[in-house]
């Protein structure tokens, strides 16, 4: 179990585990902008990451109710700098 989970989070680093979210991103997705992807149960989503304007935007969502969107974009604005400074130590930016 502890090895399949090592092969996960380098496939798909995990930023944080919060309030049930998974927040990650694929270890291939360096040359995009920076996004993250959010997962709880069957909800999914990505959001671009926008540095300059501190704001993001919703790339896609699959499941995602109106109170899983409200809740995953507010984690996101609280970690924003988390989620930011993973993306660039982590693709070394």
């Amino acid at each position: 179990m502890k090895f399949k989970l090592e092969l996960l989070n380098k496939i798909m680093p995990t930023v944080l585990y919060i309030s049930g979210w998974r927040l990650f991103f694929y270890s291939n997705e360096g040359a995009e902008p920076i996004h993250i992807h959010a997962q709880k149960g069957d909800m999914e989503c990505k959001f671009w990451v926008f540095v300059e304007k501190v704001d993001i935007k919703e790339a896609f969502s699959y499941n995602l109710s109106t109170t899983g969107r409200k809740e995953i974009r507010k984690l996101i604005f609280k970690n924003f700098d988390l989620i930011i400074d993973s993306w660039n130590t982590y693709f070394n930016k």
